[in-house]
């Protein structure tokens, strides 16, 4: 999608509802509102996150959307495909300041190249036992990424078409923490399974955009 045409016509969802579970249930796991009910108490109190969904040309001016792949370490997200972001520090003004800075410190983007567009419906993740609150951003240039090493593996770039393509959206099997697989709902992007609470957040941005597009 060319990226001028996207920037034109994504300022429309400025002005759409958030469609918060309805959305995420698309691709939310089978166990999730069972996890989601035992863990209601700690719910409450839940540390906060904040994540960027950052749109951006490339260089063919396409429309781009920036993942990150987590390093493999000792943690409920171990290797996993994600937004840029992270946990709250007591330097963050605000939510959407978490995220511009996280964005910033993972993938080399400064906070004053990202335009937020909307923020989205936040996520209660009970694994890691964070509330996470997804903002929805766009670059107007194109990006040059530098990696933190120390906590991103890789940056995958994904085309807005194909989050947009329902073909990409694929049944995978992931371990639980029962010793058993079960399957879950993702998309299949660049050949990467998007899974869970991304997969959950990436689903509220597809409704969002096929309302405008």
């Amino acid at each position: 999608m060319d990226f001028n045409t996207f920037l034109k016509t994504v300022v429309n969802i400025k002005h759409l509802p958030l469609l918060g579970e309805e959305a995420h249930a698309k691709l939310s796991p089978p166990y999730r509102l069972q996890l989601t009910e035992k863990y209601k108490e700690k719910r409450k109190t839940a540390p906060k996150a904040g994540v960027m969904a950052l749109f951006y040309p490339n260089y063919k001016n396409e429309t781009q959307l920036v993942f990150i792949l987590r390093k493999t370490y000792k943690g409920v997200h171990s290797a996993q495909v994600g937004f840029p972001g992270g946990k709250v520090e007591l330097s963050d003004v605000d939510l959407k300041h978490t995220a511009l800075r996280e964005t910033e410190e993972e993938i080399g983007v400064p906070m004053r190249e990202v335009k937020v567009i909307k923020t989205l419906s936040p996520l209660y993740i009970p694994p890691s036992n964070f509330m996470v609150h997804p903002f929805f951003g766009v670059s107007e240039k194109e990006l040059s990424f530098i990696k933190q090493e120390e906590e991103v593996e890789d940056i995958i770039e994904v085309s807005v078409l194909d989050i947009l393509n329902d073909k990409n959206i694929i049944k995978t099997k992931v371990p639980t923490s029962y010793n058993i697989e079960v399957d879950v709902p993702a998309f299949l992007l660049n050949d990467y399974k998007v899974w869970g609470a991304t997969a959950m957040m990436l689903s509220e941005i597809k409704v969002l955009l096929k309302q405008v597009f």
